[in-house]
């Protein structure tokens, strides 16, 4: 038997500590190179070093810790019932759910909050609340968070993020001041803590009081059944080991945004162009894009997406975007993902292939007065030599020319394991569909720069006129042109594991650059396929317009697609569910689910008549 290591020791021990503060027997937990992650009772936490240093250990504690109480003291049914639809304030919402949580959690335990506060300085490294420099800039939901767990367990917030959140102090505690001091009264229930947080809302004007869902205690007589139900079935769930309660509650809530938000987007032009602009500077590196930080009256009916400037936009092949040695290096890093994939890549060609060759099957016209003689008919020759009509002519049945574009979301959310897959999948799809005869284009979009570069210096020295629209310079890459051999863009795809590539994401303008890449192409059928995360955000446009601008856009540009274009469209979520925008959509949570999942969303849509 090998003998055990230190840190497969901690390991142990952080286990059973996580599964004592969850109460829960079942809880697995693993590390993780990637970002911590939880799904139902499967905990992913940061993996320290060998040696154990003490912050490293700190921080796998803080985050198996906070993951645990989660499990302990929040109900999702209850949470996503009560949840406000619009961005920022479901946002809003959430963080201070989490800091009740951790505040009931470490009550009493030094330790505990000791963790929790290490965890949260990592989480605060990538939080633009960091870099603020104006009001505009704190991320809302950052800044509340800090706020409610300052007045709950009377903590300080970590200094990183003190300068920020002292930009937004004085207007919350103006606002909703004695909101924050009532919250510490209903810590140990749930139900009443996310009345008093919707109160907070609503004065911090997030929502109107007819925006947010009714109140659970005024409709428990109608839900009473509903939540033993939900109850029930979560805990079957957890019996199974199956760990999705709390995501499949969510995806559920998701599903009900979307049909609650169905119909508010308008039909599109159909003019859609290319956008060409001057390179730019690759930006912060390491940040990450939040939600929006302040919220602005709901848009008209007539909403009507608008663009500040064009002039900083830039359309780029990959291979200009790096050297030729940094893209071997990156694509190399690729491949080594790829290793274990390899015979997965000759199945799922082969699996395609058939089926897109068994649309070409062969039929034939019988009774022919020449061809090929009919096998079935040589009694017919024996009894009447003079019957003329005795043979067979095959009919050709011609296969519709095919084009796929996979779109691929560039944003910093993506970073880490997403984007892998994505680059993985890319990968696999365009050898794959290479093989069968499909050409296949491969684009990514993010935007040049953090916080609006050259288009928000140009807004500001404008004077700021207000609703400017979109406040960015977007960035559209083309990794593989649909006539070019899989063989000579490879190298082109490591592009996407360069760190600082990815920053925002503005996806229904890259929808509508896609889109027109695929409408000027000659093939018949057309494929338009994207991976995503599904979530477009963009700081500083959501900063100075509705905090649901880019998604009412992006909604706008995905009915339009789907109902009046001839380009057919499907999207892959990676690890999130993308099912709120796209009619035709599927998710996966780890490469292992490629040979199936997207496989058979793809031949689904070459065997669609």
């Amino acid at each position: 038997m090998a003998e055990r290591t230190p840190l497969d020791l901690f390991k142990d021990v952080l286990g059973g500590t996580a599964r004592a503060l969850a109460d829960e027997p079942e809880v697995e937990l693993a590390f993780t190179a990637d970002a911590p992650a939880q799904s139902g009772k499967h905990l992913k936490v940061p993996m320290p070093a060998r040696a154990l240093p003490a912050e490293q250990v700190a921080e796998a504690r803080g985050f198996a810790d906070s993951f645990a109480l989660r499990l302990r003291h929040h109900d999702p049914a209850l949470h996503l019932r009560a949840a406000p639809h619009e961005a920022v304030a479901r946002a809003v919402f959430d963080a201070v759910e989490n800091a009740r949580v951790e505040a009931l959690g470490s009550r009493g335990y030094a330790g505990i909050a000791d963790n929790l506060a290490t965890a949260l300085d990592v989480k605060l490294r990538a939080d633009p609340i960091t870099r603020a420099r104006t009001r505009e800039e704190v991320p809302l939901s950052t800044a509340l968070g800090l706020i409610v767990r300052e007045r709950l367990t009377g903590r300080a917030a970590p200094a990183a993020a003190a300068p920020g959140l002292a930009l937004v102090r004085d207007w919350i505690d103006e606002k909703a001041g004695a909101d924050l001091d009532s919250l510490a009264l209903a810590l140990d229930d749930q139900r009443a803590f996310q009345s008093l947080a919707r109160k907070l809302l609503e004065d911090l004007e997030l929502t109107q009081g007819d925006e947010l869902p009714e109140d659970s205690e005024d409709s428990d007589s109608e839900d009473e059944g509903a939540d033993d139900q939900e109850n029930d079935e979560k805990g079957d769930q957890d019996e199974d080991g199956e760990g999705q309660g709390e995501a499949q509650v969510e995806a559920r809530g998701e599903q009900r945004d979307a049909e609650n938000e169905d119909g508010e987007g308008q039909e599109m032009g159909d003019d859609v162009q290319d956008m060409d602009g001057e390179p730019g500077d690759e930006g912060e590196e390491g940040m990450q894009p939040v939600r929006p930080n302040r919220p602005f009256a709901d848009l008209s009916p007539q909403f009507d997406y608008r663009v500040w400037t064009t002039d900083f936009d830039e359309v780029i092949a990959a291979t200009d975007l790096c050297d030729a040695d940094e893209l071997v290096r990156l694509r190399a890093y690729l491949d080594q993902q790829l290793v274990h994939l390899q015979s997965v890549v000759s199945k799922l060609a082969n699996r395609l292939q058939r089926r897109l060759m068994a649309q070409q099957s062969r039929s034939w016209d019988f009774d022919q007065e020449e061809g090929l003689l009919d096998a079935a008919r040589l009694a017919r020759v024996v009894v009447s030599p003079d019957m003329s009509l005795s043979y067979k002519i095959e009919r050709d049945t011609e296969f519709r020319d095919t084009v796929v574009t996979l779109l691929i979301d560039n944003s910093g959310s993506m970073r880490g394991r997403p984007i892998s897959i994505a680059a993985i999948s890319a990968d696999i799809l365009a050898r794959t569909l290479e093989r069968c005869g499909v050409k296949t284009e491969i684009l990514g979009f993010t935007t040049r720069a953090w916080k609006g570069g050259q288009s928000r210096e140009s807004w500001l020295a404008a004077g700021r006129p207000p609703q400017p629209g979109r406040l960015n310079d977007i960035r559209h890459i083309v990794y593989k042109k649909a006539d070019e051999p899989w063989r000579r863009a490879r190298t082109s795809l490591g592009l996407m594991m360069r760190e600082g590539l990815l920053k925002e994401n503005i996806d229904g303008e890259a929808l509508m650059w896609a889109h027109a890449r695929l409408v000027a192409r000659p093939e018949e059928r057309r494929i338009l396929m994207v991976i995503s995360d599904g979530a477009p955000v963009d700081d500083s446009t959501l900063s100075v317009n509705s905090g649901s601008y880019l998604e009412r856009h992006l909604r706008q540009v995905i009915d339009w697609i789907e109902k009046r274009s001839p380009v057919e469209l499907v999207a892959i979520g990676i690890g999130h569910d993308v099912t709120r925008y796209y009619t035709r959509a599927v998710t996966i949570m780890d490469v292992d689910q490629l040979g199936g999942t997207i496989i058979e969303q793809l031949a689904a849509l070459f065997d669609t008549p």
